[in-house]
């Protein structure tokens, strides 16, 4: 296991339908955690980087309906 973790901005707030649908995305075998900075507006996941592409967990939280603008390059 790689545990690794991408932090993306996201523009518009998740609603309930939005949560209900990560709650989904949380069930993908390799997603450790999402988590919320509601004052940074990002989303931060923590993911098994053996299993999963950067662009794989990307275009999860998209389908869950997530406003994802950029993502944040971590140092």
């Amino acid at each position: 296991m790689m545990p690794l973790d991408l932090v993306f901005k996201y523009g518009l707030a998740p609603g309930a339908q939005q949560m209900r649908a990560l709650d989904t995305a949380r069930d993908v075998y390799g997603i450790r955690r999402v988590s919320f900075n509601e004052k940074e507006r990002t989303v931060r996941v923590e993911y098994d980087g053996t299993r999963l592409h950067p662009d794989t967990v990307a275009s999860l939280l998209r389908g869950a309906g997530l406003d994802l603008k950029e993502r944040v390059v971590l140092v």
